[in-house]
């Protein structure tokens, strides 16, 4: 009997080592086509077309903000359903969801500041400084839409009672998730606030 015991929470270790193990190496993969983007946006930084004097929109400063809070919000869930309090687990996935949601809305609240200022992303009224500037925020949008699908069922999975303080695997993969979209957004907006 302890012998099936010791193989079934084998089993559980190896299966959550083998579920973290892929989730690292799609972040890896996200942070190479990342570098990538940031290596072209400063190879194209010496075109005579570049925006010297381009400023960031401010609501790309709000959402730097609430994906921070996110991250507090996802980590605290975590946390609560380690210690099986439930409801407060529910609130905190709750308050990530719709952090994450209004990161996204202000994402295109600063497109909106930024064609108010008269630069367009595409077409023969676009500069290459925006250009580069669309494509990496909506890079970074679309994985932060797959994180926030990820979370739609963390909290489906969470209401289903599937979660407690011995089974967390998937509230911590989506915590390693949010964590890493934060750090990644955290890494743009320095980079294309400060690298001009």
């Amino acid at each position: 009997m302890k012998q099936e015991k010791m193989t079934w929470e084998e089993h559980k270790a190896r299966k959550e080592r083998s579920y973290k193990l892929l989730l690292l190496f799609a972040m890896l993969s996200m942070t190479m086509m990342f570098a990538g983007l940031t290596s072209a946006f400063v190879v194209s930084k010496s075109r005579p077309d570049w925006l010297k004097d381009f400023q960031l929109p401010s609501a790309f400063y709000v959402s730097t903000i609430l994906i921070l809070l996110g991250s507090l919000t996802f980590h605290m869930a975590k946390k609560y359903i380690q210690k099986d309090q439930r409801a407060a687990t529910s609130k905190m996935l709750w308050a990530t969801l719709g952090l994450g949601i209004l990161f996204f809305v202000f994402q295109f609240v600063g497109f909106q500041q930024i064609i108010a200022q008269g630069y367009y992303f595409t077409g023969s009224t676009s500069s290459i400084t925006t250009t580069f500037l669309y494509v990496v925020t909506a890079t970074h949008l679309l994985h932060l839409l797959g994180g926030l699908l990820s979370l739609l069922v963390i909290i489906y999975n969470h209401f289903k009672q599937k979660y407690n303080s011995s089974q967390t695997l998937g509230i911590e993969l989506g915590a390693m998730y949010w964590h890493f979209l934060d750090l990644l957004w955290v890494y743009l907006f320095l980079f294309l606030n400060f690298f001009k």
